[in-house]
């Protein structure tokens, strides 16, 4: 069992920056990829920025060079740092991490957090 508790949402103006962690708890063995969702009213949910064990990241295009992702192996906690925010960046954004959690299994599988609200507005 894995459990993801999220930090960090807010309300912010436009410009300026939050920063969102995720750490991950319970009988983890090892974890994939660390990732962030956000999901805004009536829309989908989409893939904000991903990172792998070995570091390599993925961003969507929309945030690219305004958001960074980052990651602490050690902790199991996976970061986003969001500069330049916008308005259309307004979403509540959702923790997702890759785990393996039993010994016989090899495989792993998808957890999500409960979400953090943040919202760009002045």
């Amino acid at each position: 069992q894995v459990q993801l508790v999220e930090s960090g949402g807010g309300l912010v103006q436009p410009g300026g920056s939050l920063r969102l962690s995720c750490a991950a708890r319970g009988s983890i063995i090892s974890i994939n990829v660390m990732g962030w969702y956000r999901q805004a009213p009536g829309k989908q949910r989409e893939l904000v920025a991903a990172i792998t064990g070995a570091g390599s990241t993925n961003y969507a295009d929309s945030v690219k060079g305004r958001f960074t992702i980052s990651r602490d192996n050690a902790k199991n906690t996976v970061y986003l740092q969001m500069n330049s925010l916008k308005p259309e960046d307004t979403a509540v954004y959702y923790c997702n991490v890759q785990a393996r959690t039993r010994s016989w299994d090899p495989s792993y599988y998808a957890n999500w957090g409960q979400g953090t609200q943040v919202t760009v507005s002045s």
